[in-house]
């Protein structure tokens, strides 16, 4: 993976003590082009690139939390032990999405950042995630809707975008040949639901805390 984005590995952490933080630039962006998590608006269409809940399902049936067929598993241990950087539709969002983040520590968690960032809130069906085969199959588990809502991980794209720029999104799936659903909507009122059939989900956990 390294090799395939020209990435080095260097070094590591030398230092130590009650709260260490470290920054370091990887990269650079075109001026006026970065991806921030502070451009959403509301009426702006929220997306997910993938399926969502597969890497933390493999860990929760690695860890007898959930139990998966031998297929099964090996469907999804990829996901947790290789996942696939989807630089290729970051690129492809320049000038079209509104925000985006990674979704590394579970869907709503990393959401939540985009909707602090830009002072919004949010409305999520449920019905509208993209899962796998084997998540559609354990689906009303609860441990398995946390794996798809708060499991984190899979570190596919969220983002958002004015519904005008729709069938566009589509097209840019078509084109890199990976799918992308339109999940939820942005709101101007502050606050994050999932709604099941019409109702609010009771929502335990978001997703990992870094500061917990």
């Amino acid at each position: 993976m390294a090799q395939k984005f020209g990435v080095e590995l260097v070094g590591g952490d030398t230092t130590r003590g009650p709260l260490t933080i470290c920054v370091q630039i990887i990269g650079e962006v075109p001026p006026g082009l970065a991806l921030r998590r502070d451009g959403a608006h509301g009426g702006d269409e929220i997306w997910v690139s993938g399926v969502l809940g597969d890497a933390a399902l493999a860990l929760a049936n690695l860890q007898r939390r959930v139990e998966l067929m031998p297929l099964e598993s090996a469907s999804c241990l990829p996901r947790l032990r290789v996942p696939l950087p989807r630089v290729e539709l970051g690129l492809a969002l320049r000038g079209v999405a509104s925000a985006a983040i990674d979704i590394s520590d579970g869907l709503l968690a990393d959401l939540g950042h985009i909707l602090e960032s830009s002072g919004v809130g949010a409305k999520i069906h449920f019905e509208a995630l993209p899962l796998s085969e084997v998540a559609s199959r354990y689906i009303e588990q609860e441990v398995v809707q946390n794996c798809v809502l708060a499991g984190g991980d899979d570190y596919e794209l969220c983002f958002t975008a004015p519904p005008e720029k729709h069938a566009e999104i589509l097209s840019i799936a078509q084109q890199i040949g990976l799918p992308l659903a339109c999940i939820g909507i942005i709101k101007n009122t502050a606050g994050l639901s999932v709604l099941r059939a019409g109702q609010a989900m009771t929502i335990k956990a978001t997703g990992f805390d870094h500061f917990s």
